[in-house]
């Protein structure tokens, strides 16, 4: 197997478990966000908006379900909803403010030992460490565009 893929086979998990913790969520939580609530919120971004349809193929649900969680959202003042700039018909999502703050503190990774791990880090190594996550997750959502 490729030295690449086992580097992150093996990175991934550790990074994961130093910051992961237990989350027992029900829509009762100062959020008032489920499991599916924070996943959703997860896969949006405040600066780059999504299309629903990818959102939906992204995480297997059928649209009509992800409309009626993202109407939820949207209510809560979790999501926001844009034209795209091409196609007026297309709606875009994006996470406002107080969507990142719920999604942050919802997250299965705890902002604590987030922010203590990112500490371990010189300023250009975190810089680098950042940006190198983006990466990643921007080929994630290519690879899921192209074999969802």
């Amino acid at each position: 197997m490729d030295d690449d893929v086992i580097a992150l086979l093996r990175h991934y998990p550790q990074i994961y478990l130093a910051c992961h913790v237990e989350h027992v969520r029900a829509r009762s939580n100062a959020h008032s966000l489920s499991a599916r609530d924070s996943s959703l919120l997860a896969h949006l971004d405040r600066e780059r908006g999504t299309q629903a349809a990818e959102l939906a193929q992204h995480m297997q649900v059928r649209p009509s379900t992800l409309s009626a969680a993202l109407a939820r959202l949207e209510g809560l003042g979790y999501i926001e909803r844009e034209p795209d700039a091409d196609d007026r018909r297309v709606q875009r999502l994006r996470l406002s403010a107080l969507g990142e703050t719920a999604m942050a503190e919802s997250s299965v990774l705890d902002p604590q030992r987030a922010a203590a791990l990112l500490a371990c880090l010189a300023p250009a190594e975190r810089e680098r460490a950042l940006e190198g996550l983006a990466l990643l997750a921007r080929a994630a959502r290519q690879l899921n565009k192209e074999t969802p």
